[in-house]
């Protein structure tokens, strides 16, 4: 990624490493960047190019290339989170720093029902001999998954946007209150689901 990052005078004491560094954690930290992911941290800079100031403006501007770890999983890739919340719209899970992560219930395991007294999804397991045993999926308990799909809803910026030259944009929630980056997940294989279910499985 590269970017055009301003350092104001205040920060002039700072080595010129050092003060890239924070304003790109600043600037990036916690921030989805479009069809790239959620940036976790400054990884290293690779390349840096020479400072100017602009007329006006007393600080100084420089165009830096670098690498950031980002978390975006790959399609398919089983991920243990924790259940966050239930609803009738399905599971939503966390990973602790990332909650936009839904299991739709035609993504659940078949036959599960929601229990509006209980405000939980229910597997209807069947036991084999034609009974069936009801599993809760209850908040807070942890649960393993598969990512299926992504979405990026682009929102207007809050810094540059990405183009060719791959510069970053930052995003937040949108007015509805949607995501800018969220998963959909699958728990709807064996295996998958909340781990004391496998517990004791051969």
């Amino acid at each position: 990624m590269k970017d055009l990052v301003r350092i104001s005078p205040d920060m002039f004491h700072l080595k010129l490493n050092t003060a890239l560094e924070s304003e790109l954690n600043r600037k990036l930290a916690n921030k989805v960047v479009l069809n790239v992911g959620l940036c976790i941290a400054l990884y290293d800079i690779t390349k840096i190019e020479e400072s100017f100031v602009l007329p006006g403006d007393g600080a100084s501007h420089t165009r830096v290339h670098f690498r950031y770890i980002v978390f975006r999983p790959f399609m398919e890739e089983v991920i243990v989170g924790k259940i966050r919340s239930v609803s009738r719209e399905g599971v939503q899970v966390t990973l602790e720093f990332f909650d936009d992560i839904l299991i739709p219930p035609t993504m659940l395991p078949h036959p599960s029902r929601f229990d509006e007294a209980e405000q939980a999804w229910i597997w209807e397991y069947d036991v084999g001999d034609g009974s069936k045993h009801d599993l809760f999926m209850d908040p807070g308990e942890q649960i393993r998954f598969k990512v299926i799909s992504e979405n990026f809803t682009e929102i207007n910026p809050t810094g540059p946007e990405i183009t060719d030259s791959n510069q970053p944009s930052t995003a937040e929630k949108t007015p509805e209150n949607r995501a800018a980056f969220s998963l959909t997940g699958s728990i709807n294989e064996s295996g998958l689901g909340l781990l004391p279910w496998w517990e004791n499985s051969g």
